[in-house]
């Protein structure tokens, strides 16, 4: 493998503390050397490094991206997972984790191999959570020891909750044995059937069945109850796109009590309103829905606080004629891995005053350590040379037409962001280049 030196960047590394020029030396995929500008120790092997030359630029750990769909198998006429990745690529991101609720459902090492074979076509790390029960319904657990040993990462229902308090409490302690990660999809469906978007003025307004604040946190308080409950130490719950305040809370309350009680927030969770539904804007539907303002309120609160523990984009590609649907019928879910980084450093960052070591780490560090991904999240020399070099001060349109998703279901098309991603570096490949 060719050795790459990025030169004269700022790189910013919150897991090693890093935020200074520097320039790096990548070698057979690892993080060979970190030094000061022109300071760098080329050996033999290293002696012809192609040069990248970053200077105004900010050098960063890879983004991980610990929820999307990537729709495969099954659904290739949304996304597959060569073009979920090359989106996913084109965003900053060099490792998205798949949730199982494709065609089949991921419930065996099977499919979760299948998943990262090389005839997938990936061109980021691609890590598989794995289905908690069989067929995602909830009803008898999957073989956690074997999902972990063909490469899972964490388990879910995701897309669906699981609701049963004997099999959510089973799920915890069987996923604690083996050292995985339960990740719930809070909804109490009992209290979202026939619902659409958020309970509130703007369903009313829109004549549409709506769903409830509740229907999220009372699953997470009973969730929280049975951590609680089940005293060990190694259960680790954590809450997907958390999006409602009153889950926050008892998220918050949880860490208080010392249990090992994580979330993570999505940038349309906390930008967007029930409000941005519009006149019915099918782009603007997914589950959890969009909450009201004081909830988007919330998940800004818990960002600069820090209870949010990572931002995932719950990438959900559609095809066009799904979302072309009655607001009722079509499909929940929007489009996020390109949008996500400049989403965050446009109103975290920039107008937030997040720090920018603070807003990456949600994006990297955070999100591999939730998972034990290790030697990811960050540029410590040994580590994975997994980058991402971006313009801090460049502003760009996204337009959803020139997508490399194989979807175009966003709210985000012709929004401002902040941050141009120049090239993203996957286990020392150029996998994304502005200028390709």
């Amino acid at each position: 493998m060719t050795a790459l030196a990025l030169c004269g960047g700022r790189l910013v590394d919150p897991a090693a503390g890093v935020d200074a020029a520097k320039d790096i030396l990548l070698e057979d995929g690892r993080v060979a050397d970190i030094a000061g500008p022109g300071k760098l120790k080329l050996n033999n092997s290293a002696s012809g490094a192609q040069k990248l030359d970053a200077t105004g630029l900010i050098v960063a750990p890879g983004l991980i991206d610990m929820h999307v769909h990537l729709r495969e198998p099954g659904q290739g006429y949304k996304e597959t997972i060569a073009t979920g990745t090359a989106a996913a690529a084109a965003g900053g991101f060099t490792a998205v984790a798949a949730m199982p609720n494709t065609s089949p459902v991921n419930d065996s090492p099977e499919i979760t191999r299948w998943m990262q074979a090389p005839d997938r076509g990936a061109v980021v790390r691609v890590f598989p959570i794995a289905a908690a029960t069989r067929g995602s319904k909830g009803e008898a657990l999957t073989d956690f020891a074997s999902l972990k040993s063909a490469g899972a990462v964490a388990v879910t229902d995701d897309g669906r909750p699981i609701l049963k308090d004997g099999m959510m409490r089973e799920t915890l302690a069987a996923a604690a044995r083996v050292g995985l990660s339960v990740i719930q999809h809070a909804e109490d469906t009992r209290l979202t059937q026939g619902g659409c978007m958020n309970q509130g003025s703007a369903a009313f307004r829109l004549g549409l069945r709506g769903m409830p604040a509740e229907a999220e946190s009372s699953i997470v308080e009973r969730d929280i109850r049975l951590v609680n409950e089940l005293r060990d130490a190694r259960v680790h719950l954590h809450v997907a796109h958390t999006s409602t305040a009153a889950a926050l809370s008892a998220v918050r309350q949880a860490r208080r009590n010392g249990l090992r009680v994580t979330c993570e927030v999505a940038p349309h969770h906390f930008l967007l309103t029930d409000e941005h539904v519009g006149f019915y804007n099918t782009n603007a539907k997914m589950n959890p829905p969009l909450r009201s303002a004081a909830d988007r309120d919330a998940m800004i609160e818990a960002l600069l606080d820090g209870v949010v523990d990572a931002i995932a984009t719950d990438h959900a590609p559609h095809a066009t004629h799904e979302k072309e649907l009655e607001f009722e019928n079509a499909p929940n879910g929007i489009t996020g891995l390109e949008t996500a980084l400049g989403l965050c450093l446009r109103w975290l960052h920039k107008e937030w005053k997040i720090p920018l070591g603070r807003v990456l780490s949600l994006l990297s560090a955070q999100p591999a350590a939730l998972l034990g991904l290790k030697g990811r999240g960050t540029l410590a020399v040994g580590s994975f040379a997994d980058l991402v070099v971006f313009d801090p001060r460049a502003e760009w349109i996204f337009q959803a037409r020139e997508s490399k998703s194989k979807s175009r279901n966003t709210p985000f098309g012709g929004w401002t962001m902040q941050g141009k991603v120049r090239w993203t570096i996957c286990e020392g490949r150029v996998v994304y280049s502005e200028q390709s």
